[in-house]
């Protein structure tokens, strides 16, 4: 997870006169999101017990509203295990608040959980659950009346699994599951591991390397929920057992299939180019797969988007404290450049260790902005934290996007930028109906924060729900923007599926076009803004 880099100080660059950053305010506690989300002991003796779980934003009980899910592992007490954490629903209640509905949903597994992804696994319509976990995964299926059931033939991947999504690969209009899986090892090595790496001179747990990977699986949908593993007949069998954490799916060539994009811990990436449904890694050749170096990094989340809107998804990785998070811009081609340093996202991003986060126009004024969830791996890190730039909690990070250069505003970015614990969850959606996208982070042992936007002054937007559709662009004038449909990313966490706009000061837009996956186009004219709008084919 680690690696020397020799860091050229640069200018900082800072935000224009009269311009105002995002504004987040923690609302968690008031909100009612309580619920801590355990980790293992306090001293993580064992990697299980550092990497975090994820949480989600969805819309379970299809209100109308984003309802949360929290991922929950388990509490450690030497080599016993103190509480068997519960997963968490929580159901949005407006005005601010949310309830605990867990129990009456039919929710809540006690198993060590990981991460979280969402799709219609049986075709009926409804949001489903698909859970990964340290252990058995669990696919809960949506009855439609805010309770949910366990698939009785869940995919699963039977270990530590970490990322999945749910994707149609092929064509066929059922979604197929991708499941990646993190490390071999069991609950009594857990139980008692010892600290057996020296970090900055002090004993810490071990890993990834030294340890035995586990491999990611491929479940195809044959229809009604029935699910069949395939990973070899699709081209997805593994090139390496490379540690793998975020997943995402995106069109990334601009065929109109979905591709899938992995983050490997300190390994080469994984792309996959997907060509009707069988699969080809081509990561290396991409260079997506490794630094401007050609060095591997830490790879723990990822997020995807236009952001130069010219048409092209482009990646972001994050990585481990001591190097930096990695922009990689799409130049057609399935072949990508890395451009951390001259977009200048190297240096507010070196001193952290990151995990979940989010390329999304925060402040609604067209461009995508990057939100970084961060936190250590191991509490020792308060011992060195003036050597190594950062202690075991840390605080979030926002970048805006200004003229192709990032900015770091998080110092005057509100108060929900101050809090500092152990971050790796993000999901990002409009929690409270105001068109602005509000921030949900899981925390190591911790209750969750929850960044309510309260932006200043913020530009008009446009929120376009278009089930299926891979591809939204705007017009007004010579202006364009270009949203993508993204599937997982972030950090083993669900976002909001709708597809969201900022445009300054835009009151209208000439033009609004939607593409489906097998090309077909619908068009709007003379376009209102600063609405939800509901588009089917």
């Amino acid at each position: 997870m680690q690696r020397l880099i020799v860091w050229v100080a640069v200018t900082i660059p800072t935000i224009a006169s009269g311009s105002s950053p995002p504004y987040f305010v923690d609302i968690a506690a008031e909100a009612g999101v309580v619920a801590p989300t355990w980790c293992g002991r306090d001293d993580k003796p064992h990697i299980l017990e550092s990497n975090g779980t994820g949480l989600g934003l969805v819309d379970y009980d299809a209100d109308g509203d984003l309802d949360l899910y929290l991922v929950n592992g388990w509490r450690l007490d030497g080599a016993e295990i103190a509480e068997r954490g519960r997963d968490v629903l929580y159901r949005n209640e407006g005005q601010g608040r949310f309830l605990d509905v867990t129990e009456k949903s039919g929710l809540g597994s006690d198993a060590w959980g990981s991460g979280l992804a969402t799709g219609d696994a049986n075709g009926d319509g409804l949001i489903d659950l698909f859970v990964t976990n340290f252990g058995t995964d669990v696919l809960y299926l949506n009855r439609g009346d805010g309770t949910f059931e366990e698939h009785p033939d869940s995919p699963n991947l039977e270990g530590w699994s970490a990322g999945a999504v749910f994707f149609d690969s092929d064509g066929d209009g059922d979604e197929d599951l991708y499941v990646g899986g993190y490390i071999e090892c069991t609950l009594e090595e857990v139980l008692t591991e010892k600290p057996s790496l020296v970090w900055e001179g002090l004993d810490v747990m071990l890993g990834p390397f030294g340890l035995e990977g586990l491999g990611n699986k491929y479940f195809r949908n044959e229809g009604g929920g029935r699910f069949e593993e395939a990973t070899e007949e699709a081209g997805l069998e593994d090139v390496g057992l490379f540690y793998t954490f975020g997943i995402l799916a995106a069109d990334l060539d601009g065929d109109l299939d979905l591709d899938i994009y992995a983050a490997n811990d300190s390994n080469p990436n994984y792309l996959y180019s997907n060509d009707g449904g069988v699969f080809q890694e081509v990561g290396l050749w991409s260079g997506a797969a490794l630094d401007e170096g050609g060095a591997a990094q830490a790879g723990m989340g990822l997020a995807a988007g236009d952001v130069e809107s010219d048409g092209l998804v482009d990646l972001l990785v994050t990585n481990f404290q001591q190097d930096m998070s990695t922009l990689y811009r799409n130049l057609g081609d399935m072949i990508f450049e890395d451009v951390t340093r001259s977009v200048q996202l190297g240096g507010p991003t070196f001193s952290m260790l990151s995990w979940g986060t989010t390329l999304s126009d925060l402040d609604q004024d067209g461009d995508l902005d990057i939100f970084v969830a961060n936190g250590h791996i191991y509490p020792q890190a308060d011992l060195v934290a003036d050597k190594v730039g950062g202690g075991f909690r840390q605080a979030n990070l926002l970048l805006v996007d200004q003229g192709g250069t990032l900015i770091d505003v998080s110092s005057d970015a509100g108060p929900g930028l101050a809090v500092k614990e152990v971050s790796h969850g993000l999901a990002v959606g409009d929690i409270d109906f105001d068109g602005d996208l509000d921030l949900a982070i899981s925390n190591v042992d911790e209750p969750p924060t929850l960044l309510r936007n309260d932006t200043r002054q913020p530009g008009s937007y446009l929120l376009v729900d278009a089930p299926l559709a891979l591809r939204v662009e705007a017009v007004h004038g010579d202006d364009r923007w270009i949203r993508h449909r993204v599937i997982g990313g972030s950090f083993l966490s669900v976002n909001d599926p709708r597809f969201h706009f900022g445009f300054g000061e835009k009151r209208r837009l000439e033009s609004l076009t939607l593409i489906w996956p097998d090309g077909f186009r619908r068009r709007l004219l003379d376009v209102p803004v600063s609405h939800a709008l509901k588009i089917e084919r």
